[in-house]
């Protein structure tokens, strides 16, 4: 088992570290929780061992991993149907666009156009390796 890895991002530039390494993630809609309530958003992923990939592996390995925003005041979407729950999303990259600080809002930027807003008091973020994707599923299932 790799070293797990868990980051923490409290503003643009730890983000953009964070951001690094959930790009080309797989994201199944499925595991897409926004839970207002708690003022909490959640991602389950699948994220490319980058690490791995640059150390000249021939086979891609991808981790399990969770990405949580706290303090989300508002949560937006466009171009994603979280109505299909098997969809798999690729995630591009999260830039972090600050307003009054030390708010503003965390944007998750998806291939072929989606996205998510995240409006949020300040930026607290962290991403978690849970463990490897043994199947080799992607997002938890097959490519929608």
């Amino acid at each position: 088992m790799p070293p797990q890895l868990k980051l923490i991002a409290l503003d643009a530039d730890d983000l953009a570290v964070i951001s690094t390494h959930v790009q080309d993630a797989r994201v199944q809609t499925s595991d897409i929780i926004w839970r207002q309530g708690e003022k909490r958003f959640v991602v389950g992923m699948n994220r490319l061992d980058w690490e791995q990939t640059l150390d000249g592996e021939t086979e891609p390995r991808r981790l399990v991993s969770a990405l949580r925003f706290d303090r989300v005041l508002a949560c937006k979407s466009r171009n994603i149907d979280l109505a299909t729950p098997e969809r798999v999303l690729d995630l591009v990259g999260i830039e972090f666009h600050g307003q009054s600080a030390p708010g503003g809002s965390a944007l998750l930027l998806f291939a072929h156009g989606g996205a998510i807003r995240l409006d949020v008091e300040c930026l607290e973020c962290e991403l978690t390796d849970l463990g490897t994707d043994e199947l080799g599923t992607g997002a938890g299932g097959d490519e929608g």
